[in-house]
């Protein structure tokens, strides 16, 4: 299993990202945590095979339907211990 911490900018706060990101998560079997940060940027951390993270990293891209995405980073995050599903946290 692949841990890692994805930093998402552009039009991610107010638009339902959150939500987004927890259902394709969950469509997909990716654990994890979402939420948003002061800065406006969303933050992910995401446990699952390396495939998958990958496409789950595609459906990011896109993002919701009143949603940007313009940068998408990712590190390692190998002391993340993922939760049982996908969060939000508030």
């Amino acid at each position: 299993m692949k841990r890692v911490r994805l930093l998402l900018g552009g039009r991610v706060q107010g638009v339902g990202f959150r939500a987004f990101a927890r259902r394709r998560a969950g469509a997909l079997g990716v654990s994890g945590t979402v939420r948003n940060l002061p800065d406006g940027r969303v933050e992910i951390h995401a446990a699952a095979d390396a495939e998958t993270l990958e496409r789950f990293k595609q459906h990011l891209s896109s993002g919701p339907a009143f949603g940007r995405v313009d940068a998408l980073d990712e590190a390692p995050a190998p002391q993340f211990e993922p939760p049982d599903g996908f969060h939000v946290i508030y």
